[in-house]
């Protein structure tokens, strides 16, 4: 039975210690900006208005806060003591790996905050959250435990939404989120076919130049966990990894009934199409939408994040509109494929441009900073309101950002006590204007 619902989209705040450190092997945009100075308040302004826009066009859009940075109380964990400030002096002098990944702001990337089930696909009719372990990389490890107070803030009836436990932190269960899955279906409140990519098995050696992030027993894990139907389970492209697609997201796309992908983004393709077509049968027609690597090279693909982007279907419109940063306009081949996808007789007829070259310049774009959450209007009607993007809501924001947030970042100053005081009353301030509580962060309940 089909109910009528939407697609709304939650997308992380960039936060105060926005910096491009280098923290992510395999990502090749964070690789090449790494040392250079930051804008965290350009970074995050570039975010909300990436968020307006969508907020504009009808689809429903909500706030994740970011977490809280530098992360203290993980650099405790390793032996620092004293004052928080000396702490971080400490961890900086002795430990600077470490003290680089407390004050990582890569919360922001939402599309890695969890893999989320829809109500109509999951068995008990709720709508499923895992939040990501996010084990491959220590700095997006500390974040999962903060998410699942997001995620609980932003949807906390349980009448409707069951959010989990990240899977355990360990290899074998390597989990990156919705950035490896992807949902499709003939409309949005119709059960659906979910593709859970993985980039390796849990016990594969592994040789190549970059980690596969994704074990497909972590894939099959949520599916079990969400009681999740119609799930396909495609292996990403080893190709497209070993040449810096560290998630799937970077070469593929996809909404309602139609799925946009580079010709590199899975290990069998025709394997994968043929699952998909099996999955979708006497539910809808699956449409496929493929570039070739003639057309896009695997280098221009991840430059410009043309599959990075964002898919989605107007209301009143029904053709979908692909939302690519400015860098798929600025890179002539992928502007090229974009603009005559557009203009051919296909399920994509729109191509719409934002500036988010802040995220960009670490390594993701506008699917990157959402993640995405299919609501019946029950369900949508149970979310946290204090949450939700309105104009009254962007513009408190915008002023909080402006109070709060330096102009300029550099790695260096991440180690300025000043920066530890700032952010902190950034996030207290915060919770006020998205109605968290006094004791949503650690600082507030220490």
């Amino acid at each position: 039975m089909t109910s009528t619902a939407v697609e709304a989209n939650a997308d992380g705040l960039i936060g105060p210690t926005h910096s491009y450190a280098g923290l992510s092997p395999g990502n090749l945009a964070s690789s090449l900006h790494a040392g250079k100075a930051s804008n965290p308040r350009a970074a995050v302004r570039q975010g909300l208005d990436k968020m307006k826009v969508l907020a504009d066009l009808g689809l429903p859009q909500f706030v994740l806060p970011p977490q809280e940075r530098p992360d203290i109380p993980f650099l405790r964990s390793l032996g620092f003591t004293g004052s928080d400030a000396r702490v971080l002096e400490q961890a900086w002098k002795d430990a600077p790996s470490f003290a680089a990944a407390a004050c990582s702001a890569s919360s922001m990337w939402a599309a890695n905050a969890a893999t989320v089930t829809p109500s109509a696909d999951a068995v008990d009719g709720r709508v499923h959250f895992t939040p990501a372990n996010l084990i491959t990389n220590l700095h997006r490890s500390l974040e999962h435990q903060q998410t699942k107070r997001a995620l609980d803030a932003l949807f906390p009836d349980p009448a409707h939404f069951a959010v989990h436990d990240a899977l355990p932190s360990v290899a074998h269960l390597a989990d990156e989120g919705a950035a490896n899955h992807v949902r499709m279906c003939a409309d949005h409140g119709a059960p659906g076919v979910n593709l859970l990519v993985w980039g390796r098995e849990a016990w594969e050696g592994w040789d190549g130049p970059y980690p596969a992030r994704q074990t497909h027993e972590a894939s099959q894990a949520i599916a079990r966990r969400h009681g999740a139907t119609g799930a396909v389970f495609p292996r990403q492209g080893r190709a497209a990894i070993a040449g810096g697609t560290f998630h799937n997201d970077v070469v593929c796309v996809g909404a309602l009934d139609t799925l946009f992908f580079h010709e590199l983004a899975f290990e069998d393709t025709a394997g994968t199409l043929d699952a998909v077509r099996k999955a979708a049968e006497g539910r809808f027609e699956p449409i496929f939408v493929e570039v070739s690597a003639a057309d896009l090279p695997l280098a221009d693909a991840i430059s410009s994040y043309l599959f990075n982007s964002m898919l989605i279907q107007v209301p009143g419109e029904d053709r979908l509109t692909l939302i690519c940063p400015t860098e798929t306009r600025d890179n002539p081949r992928s502007h090229a494929v974009a603009e005559r996808i557009a203009a051919s007789n296909g399920p994509i007829g729109r191509v719409r441009y934002v500036d988010v070259r802040q995220s960009m310049m670490n390594g993701g774009g506008p699917a990157c900073l959402r993640l995405r959450v299919v609501l019946t209007e029950a369900e949508l009607a149970a979310t946290n309101p204090a949450m939700r993007l309105t104009d009254d809501l962007y513009v408190r924001i915008g002023e909080w950002a402006d109070r709060w947030y330096r102009e300029t970042l550099s790695p260096q100053d991440l180690a300025d006590p000043a920066l530890l005081d700032e952010s902190r009353g950034a996030l207290d301030a915060l919770t006020g204007i998205l109605s968290l509580g006094g004791d949503f962060y650690p600082f507030q309940r220490s």
